[in-house]
């Protein structure tokens, strides 16, 4: 019966091209970014483990800031989706205009903090003088990146929606090669530049979003798409509208930024565990990013997708075609998990870190990939599944409670009451992603998502 099943979704011809269309496009883009700060992390790993560790608490800042913007743009692309599904235009402009807005306010608020109170920033992660100074000067440059950033973000997410994903991951290609090359020079001082150090990195940062965020404007102005929109068309939205958008995207932006914000709180709690720590789950984490981008275009696949089938009330195609996004998830998760076991000593060992900080990061990655087939289904089922329906209230309060009310608790017992090992700390944090599936998949089964909002 599995086998008969299986088979039936790869005989769908249709579902699996135009998942790999989406999916695999926005897969690269991550991966892309992913190696960015890969390499981005190694550049900067030579200048010293607590280097590493002020850049890696200062981007957490970076990390709220995107987790909003990611509510905004992931809340808006399923109303983008459902109305690309009857190919509304119009009201397709009228979202990204109310995105636009909102992303570009919530940069200018996390701007003016990284621009003007730095070190206040900075001693909110860590009591360490010398990491708060070290941030301190990386974050006063790099938060000019993030209106450029907003913009970006906003106009990607109704290209994806809209099933346009290859420009995108051209724009990352140039962006990358900007940010590596700039990088080389201005860390190091290569090319007869300055030898700038962090500041170096942040310029460069600064430098590439700036490029990227001109080009992805020239493409969509240019190929006159669905988001080429005259700024008329953006900000011309009535009372009703404007309810519509709220009702379905608030919960979404509240979701990701009160998610932001207790993930933080582990960074809290890593930064008064030591440099030490800081610079194992900093690594730790640029590996794991490696491992999950497959799934980040699988979440986004199967947003769209069922987006597009429900807003075109295509209700049965929904139901069965999220079966079906469950199924290439578990495979997935199997071949990515043996792939992480088998990678992480080589990538451990490109960077410049003592030999028990190396252990750390090991052990880290063992418990990442013990916890992956939860994980991976969480994502698909939240990001992809749930909010493709609307059934955004749940998605809020499956990640809320999990961070605050689990991972949290964990993390300061752990990591401040017990002083435990950054790895048993992890663990320990992790196990709210065990909590999200078991209410996740209850939620699933209920089958509230399968509606279209756009005509509720």
């Amino acid at each position: 019966m599995q086998t008969t099943y299986l088979k039936s979704i790869f005989e769908d011809k249709k579902f699996i091209k135009k998942t790999i269309a989406i999916g695999i496009p926005i897969a690269v883009q991550a991966l892309l970014n992913t190696t960015l700060n890969l390499v981005d992390t190694m550049m900067i790993g030579t200048l010293g483990e607590s280097t590493i560790a002020a850049v890696g608490l200062a981007n957490k800042v970076f990390f709220v800031f995107t987790l909003l913007l990611f509510g905004i743009v992931s809340g808006s692309s399923i109303l983008t989706a459902q109305y690309w599904g009857k190919r509304d235009v119009k009201n397709i402009r009228r979202v990204l205009g109310i995105s636009l807005i909102i992303g570009l306010s919530g940069a200018f608020i996390f701007m003016l903090a990284g621009l003007f109170i730095p070190k206040t920033v900075m001693s909110i992660f860590t009591p360490s003088e010398g990491t708060i100074s070290i941030g301190a000067s990386y974050l006063a440059i790099v938060a000019l990146s993030y209106p450029l950033t907003a913009i970006t973000n906003c106009y990607i997410s109704l290209l994806r929606a809209t099933n346009k994903v290859k420009a995108p991951v051209f724009i990352s290609v140039v962006s990358i090669l900007v940010n590596v090359v700039l990088n080389y020079t201005l860390i190091y001082g290569n090319f007869g530049a300055p030898k700038l150090g962090v500041q170096g990195a942040a310029i460069a940062t600064v430098i590439a979003r700036l490029v990227e965020c001109i080009s992805i404007l020239a493409v969509v102005y240019i190929s006159r798409g669905p988001a080429a929109a005259k700024i008329k068309e953006l900000v011309t939205f009535d009372k009703e509208f404007v309810k519509k958008y709220f009702v379905t995207v608030s919960p979404v932006i509240a979701n990701e930024f009160m998610w932001g914000l207790g993930v933080t709180m582990y960074s809290l709690v890593y930064g008064r565990m030591g440099d030490e720590a800081v610079a194992a789950i900093t690594i730790t984490q640029n590996v794991e990013q490696i491992c999950v981008v497959i799934f980040q275009g699988l979440s986004a696949a199967t947003a769209v997708i069922l987006g597009n089938e429900l807003g075109a009330n295509k209700i049965k195609d929904a139901e069965r075609h999220s079966k079906s996004f469950f199924v290439l998830q578990f495979m997935l998760t199997i071949v990515m998990g043996m792939v992480c076991l088998l990678i992480r000593t080589p990538l451990i060992n490109l960077f410049s870190v003592p030999e028990n900080i190396a252990v750390d990061i090991t052990r880290c990655l063992t418990v990442f990939v013990c916890y992956l087939p939860f994980r991976m289904f969480n994502l698909i089922n939240i990001v992809g599944v749930l909010r493709s329906g609307g059934d955004t209230k749940a998605s809020l309060l499956l990640d809320i409670t999990g961070v605050w009310c689990v991972g949290i608790p964990f993390a300061f017992l752990g990591g401040i009451v017990l002083g435990l090992p950054i790895y048993y700390v992890y663990a320990m944090i992790t196990i709210e992603e065990v909590y999200k599936f078991i209410l996740g998949l209850r939620r699933y089964k209920q089958k509230k998502w399968l509606r279209n909002i756009i005509e509720a």
